[in-house]
């Protein structure tokens, strides 16, 4: 066993080397002792994977595992996304295992620990699971493994939730880019059934991602970034490799940040499908998100960065919806877990409902908040961890950054500066990983953010 670190979302490592059979056996034992510790050999696991290299053999080789500890287990009969998974692990009232790495390089893969509350394991449970790595755990009986097809159950949920009839008045050309990625056969089966039309590319599965990343931001979405440019009145979608994370692309082939899409779908839900309740937010997304609740009476509920932290905290207030800036989030009545595919479809619902282009969306929206926000990000590599706790120790005592007085700080997560022009902040935090900095900005102007930047 080696340099195996639950992490804010699992574990991951490279394929071949860290990720190999004998870690991934250690790793699926500290799960099966926290089930068996915390449930008893009667609670049902279910095992999934996306489509990266080697995803299906780990999982059929921790299902198997498990069942030799005498769990019954039921094993995905094809790829699927993580809030399939998730969403699975609440409605058959079951814990998850679930092999992706998310948006990481192809090269990685990693084991999510999802309990049956459906959201990411939280730091409590991850602590039980690094101590299990080191305690032995035998076989207590001979359980079974069954495939099973988690899709229907999902689908059925959705329909739910989304308005499905309400999208198909929509004038808009829908192009969704698969990015070889697990939202194929999810994101464009809905559609399908519900009779709604849309284009595509990049519809496999493939290991190497197309020789990219899977992850839906602009610098790998130029294709679809070209599609829509090309293609009159359209709009286009992407996710992520295990399909948590959501990109979306406006009319004029601009990427619409998810601070913009958080804040569009906060007043949609509210205003067009009448839900009540909070918004929970990270200490790194955007004002634009606390500006929005503030117009709608809405409360902010701030978190650290992670969505563990947002899906602890939906579990606990029922939010409206609750969101990262990363391109994570997840609303009221789901899962306390982000699913891009459904942040997709509820940017269509909110589209039809209002009858408007995306780019009139994020209009209303600034025009409602009655300013625009500008955010950046650097990190700051350091060489050691030791250097962290002083520079944050330094931060926690200014008064000041330039021509920028600090008016009040917030140390949930390093070290947030409010600024006293009220629309200006800075948050430096630890990576968490690896010694580095995450040293985020924002500001009403796109000058101001340069000066903090330069100051910085």
């Amino acid at each position: 066993m080696s340099n195996i670190k639950f992490g804010t979302d699992g574990w991951r490592a490279v394929v071949g080397k860290d990720f190999n059979k004998d870690n991934v056996e250690t790793v699926t034992k500290a799960i099966g002792k926290y089930v068996f510790d915390n449930f008893g050999l009667h609670k049902k696991i279910i095992v999934g994977f996306d489509p990266r290299h080697m995803a299906q053999e780990f999982a059929e080789q921790t299902a198997n595992q498990l069942a030799g500890y005498g769990f019954n287990v039921l094993l995905s009969d094809k790829v699927l996304p993580t809030p399939v998974l998730a969403y699975s692990a609440k409605h058959l009232n079951a814990c998850a295992v679930m092999f992706t790495a998310s948006h990481n390089p192809p090269e990685y893969l990693g084991i999510k620990f999802i309990p049956d509350y459906a959201g990411p394991a939280t730091s409590q449970i991850t602590d039980e699971l690094m101590i299990n790595l080191h305690v032995p755990f035998r076989e207590t009986g001979m359980g079974r493994v069954e495939e099973y097809n988690f899709k229907p159950d999902y689908f059925s949920h959705i329909e739910q939730l989304i308005d499905f009839n309400k999208i198909r008045t929509l004038d808009k050309n829908i192009i969704f880019d698969g990015l070889y990625a697990a939202s194929i056969g999810y994101f464009d089966k809905i559609l399908d059934i519900h009779g709604i039309k849309y284009d595509s590319l990049h519809m496999f599965h493939d290991v190497n991602f197309g020789g990219g990343m899977p992850e839906p931001k602009p610098k790998y979405l130029k294709e679809l970034i070209e599609k829509v440019k090309e293609t009159p009145n359209s709009v286009g979608f992407a996710n992520d490799g295990d399909s948590d994370r959501f990109g979306v692309i406006n009319e004029n082939g601009e990427y619409v940040s998810p601070n913009e899409i958080i804040a569009i779908l906060l007043i949609h839900l509210t205003k067009n499908k009448g839900l009540k309740g909070p918004l929970v937010k990270t200490v790194g997304a955007s004002l634009l998100l606390n500006k929005t609740a503030e117009k709608l009476g809405v409360e902010v509920i701030e978190t650290a960065v992670g969505f563990k932290h947002v899906g602890e905290a939906m579990r606990k207030y029922n939010p409206v919806i609750g969101g990262e800036e990363s391109g994570g989030l997840s609303i009221q009545g789901h899962i306390p877990e982000k699913d891009g595919i459904l942040a997709n479809l509820l940017i269509l619902e909110a589209m039809a409902y209002e009858n408007k282009s995306l780019v009139d969306l994020q209009k209303g929206l600034y025009d409602f908040v009655g300013c625009r926000f500008y955010n950046d990000r650097v990190d700051r590599r350091l060489e050691n961890f030791d250097e962290i706790k002083p520079i944050l120790e330094e931060y926690k005592n200014k008064t000041s950054i330039g021509r920028f007085t600090v008016k009040n700080i917030d140390t949930k997560d390093g070290v947030k500066l409010y600024f006293d022009d009220d629309t200006s902040w800075m948050l430096v935090r630890p990576s968490g990983t690896e010694p580095l900095l995450r040293i985020y900005f924002e500001s009403d102007s796109k000058q101001k953010l340069d000066e903090l930047r330069k100051t910085i």
